[in-house]
């Protein structure tokens, strides 16, 4: 047994201080008697004259002696060492994903996991030798991953660090935490991760062979949860005055909820619409209103659930402005004929392309080798420019055999009983990803080369009878949404809490502003020569203004996430197909006994007042 406090031993001077108190004569009060014949047993005891008397056997004096003993060794606080044992490293990882602030723990799951990570820093081992000492990391999987403390044995950092740490905003991202805890713990053989989080995690398949020493505490104990998934605001196809605002709810509980769904533009309340979703059902919901400026539609659920941070979620909707576009072809009147029906397309028509493309917001090439190629974003049909793709070859009638249907370009748009005569194919560019693919090679590519956003059309769609069908026109108004380069700059007003802003200058600056949510507001100082402001501080769902000179752009960081709205605890996390780690049952360890002995000494001191109540009773 070891001490961390054995100069507390000096205490035990007070047990010959009790002894002495029992050794010294009782001070006697002198009485007028008429006569001592019943008083002789009482004279027999005060008959000797010293100070001091002989020591007696009293149960009393052996009761608080040990009471003593035992006050003693608690403050000596003792443990027990495992010389044998080399020392651990624990790491610490605290989920502070939006999942974390759910109410079903009180106050919330996060203090909860908080409050368990420090009865584990209490329980931490240490010695007057460094080199024996357990050490732990404290780790905050948030928005992003950050060490709050490097390896250490100190309680008192650890406590700060744990107590420095929030939840945000953000959906869960435990890989980059649990890649940062794997890579401190794979030299040594006795470390150990300690999760706290409520599993509400995707599958973690990048674990699946890592044999990852991984305990899992979990937290959270219901879910009771409304929450808004999804969100878009975009032209009302049925009057292009008005904006069309879709909306998802989903219930995540087993039960049915009621809630209220408000609409409101720039804070301003428009509309109102209740709702009653049975549980694990989603409920879509559609909005029309009337926008004169451009503005910030908010969609706001009121009612009581256990996660507030999905109640609401906000979307910048800037009004639709002509697109301008060029068609450079030899003839194709259904290609023209598609892009006029597009809605505010402005069309251009020529046989060539003698320049860059200047003021034009895309460029469509018909089987036409330009002159110049174009620097904004195009739309290829059957035009191959070396830069762009490899390995081009001629393919007759290639077979259609998949196709990426939730690509924002084959959005509502199938491929069924399309035929091709004849196609260009290439290999996929690292820049690109394949939305229609033969099993040669991919037929149509899709991307962003630098700030050039391309879409690649291998075939001549009147070598085919796509044409003919409903997805041609359904396929040219995806392209014209996602080549036009004010519906990109839309995409990118609306980011996932967490995720960083970015916005590209059209020339430097020494600084810039923003306004958060809440109010504050933060400077940032950029570089002289910086092209682009990234900013990264969006942990907290809501609306944010950006001033950099006479720029000001509003964007919103929202939640929007099925799998964190499902706040249902998991009882295993998933490591892959046949790999998982279960909930731990685990409990703390206490190393010191100073608890154990003061929980005696309270005992022992309970029935010393008993026994010398029961004696002068």
């Amino acid at each position: 047994m070891n001490f961390l406090a054995p100069l507390a031993f000096a205490f035990a001077a007070s047990i010959p201080v009790v002894i002495v108190f029992y050794l010294l004569k009782r001070k006697r009060v002198v009485k007028l008697v008429s006569s001592t014949l019943l008083w002789q047993k009482f004279l027999a005891d005060t008959q000797a004259s010293a100070p001091f008397q002989k020591l007696q056997k009293n149960w009393l004096l052996y009761l608080q002696i040990l009471l003593l003993a035992l006050a003693v060794l608690a403050l000596t606080r003792p443990f027990f060492a495992t010389t044998a044992k080399p020392a651990q490293l624990r790491v610490l990882i605290l989920d502070g994903s939006a999942s974390m602030q759910a109410t079903d723990e009180s106050p919330s799951r996060f203090e909860r996991a908080r409050t368990e990570a420090l009865k584990w820093v209490d329980s931490l081992k240490q010695s007057d030798r460094m080199a024996t000492s357990d050490q732990m990391v404290i780790l905050l999987a948030g928005a992003n991953t950050e060490v709050k403390q490097s390896a250490t044995s100190e309680k008192a950092a650890l406590r700060r660090a744990l107590h420095a740490c929030a939840p945000s905003d953000s959906p869960t991202r435990l890989v980059p935490a649990l890649k940062m805890a794997e890579s401190l713990v794979r030299d040594n053989k006795d470390a150990e991760i300690h999760l706290f989080s409520d599993g509400a995690v995707p599958e973690l398949s990048d674990f699946e062979n890592k044999a990852l020493p991984l305990i899992y505490h979990k937290v959270g104990q219901r879910a009771d949860n409304l929450g808004i998934t999804a969100l878009d605001a975009r032209a009302n196809p049925e009057d292009a005055k008005q904006r069309a605002i879709y909306a998802s709810v989903g219930n995540f509980s087993s039960n049915t909820m009621s809630a209220d769904l408000e609409l409101l533009l720039d804070g301003q309340l428009l509309n109102t619409v209740p709702l009653t979703i049975p549980g694990g059902q989603t409920a879509p919901q559609v909005f029309k209103a009337s926008q004169a400026k451009d503005g910030v539609f908010t969609v706001h659920l009121t009612g009581k659930d256990d996660l507030s941070a999905d109640n609401e979620a906000s979307i910048v909707s800037l009004l639709p402005k002509p697109v301008n576009v060029l068609l450079v072809t030899r003839g194709n009147r259904l290609l023209e004929k598609a892009l006029r029906a597009v809605a505010n397309v402005q069309l251009a028509v020529a046989n060539d392309l003698t320049d860059a493309g200047a003021g034009f917001d895309f460029i469509v090439l018909d089987g036409v080798v330009p002159t110049a190629w174009p620097k904004g974003n195009v739309l290829a049909f059957r035009t191959v420019n070396t830069n762009w793709v490899e390995s081009v070859a001629a393919v007759e009638a290639p077979v259609i055999v998949d196709w990426k249907s939730t690509h924002p370009l084959l959005r509502y748009a199938g491929f069924d009983n399309v035929q091709i005569v004849q196609s260009l194919t290439a290999r996929a560019p690292t820049w690109a990803v394949s939305i229609l693919e033969a099993p040669q090679a991919p037929l149509i590519l899709a991307g962003d080369l630098g700030r050039q956003r391309i879409v690649w059309v291998g075939f001549d769609p009147l070598e085919s009878n796509w044409p003919l069908r409903v997805s041609f026109p359904i396929f040219i108004a995806n392209a014209v949404d996602w080549l036009n380069p004010a519906n990109a700059k839309n995409s990118q007003l609306l980011i996932k809490a967490g995720d960083p802003f970015r916005l590209a200058l059209a020339e430097p600056m020494k600084s810039a502003e923003v306004k958060f949510p809440d109010g504050s507001t933060k400077q940032l100082d950029l570089g002289t020569d910086a092209k682009e402001i990234v900013f990264g501080d969006t942990a907290k769902q809501g609306v944010y203004h950006l001033r950099a000179g006479t720029n000001e752009v509003t964007f919103c960081a929202d939640l929007l996430d099925a799998a964190e709205s499902n706040i249902r605890p998991r009882d295993e996390l998933k490591f892959g197909e046949y790999t998982s780690v279960a909930a731990t049952t685990v409990q703390r360890t206490n190393l010191e006994l100073w608890r154990t002995l003061a929980a005696i000494g309270l005992a022992v001191l309970l029935f010393e007042w008993w026994w010398y109540h029961r004696r002068t009773v």
